[in-house]
């Protein structure tokens, strides 16, 4: 999967990256490659799922799909 990640200078020294197909998912580092790492991990978080967030619907078959 790729993901398009916008990369800028911060006013404070560092870099802040940021997802804009996923809202709110942002990271910072001190240089460009922490800045990387770092909104690497925010997006497995990101998309990550969370066990109480999935809905159970009785009588469905449930599939994985890679993407």
């Amino acid at each position: 999967m790729k993901i398009k990640v916008y990369l800028e200078p911060s006013e404070d020294g560092g870099y802040t990256a940021i997802v804009p197909s996923l809202p709110g998912c942002l990271s910072e580092g001190d240089t460009k490659e922490e800045a990387i790492k770092n909104i690497r991990e925010a997006i497995e978080l990101y998309l990550e799922p969370v066990e109480d967030d999935v809905p159970t619907i009785a009588n469905a078959e449930e599939l994985e799909l890679a993407i």
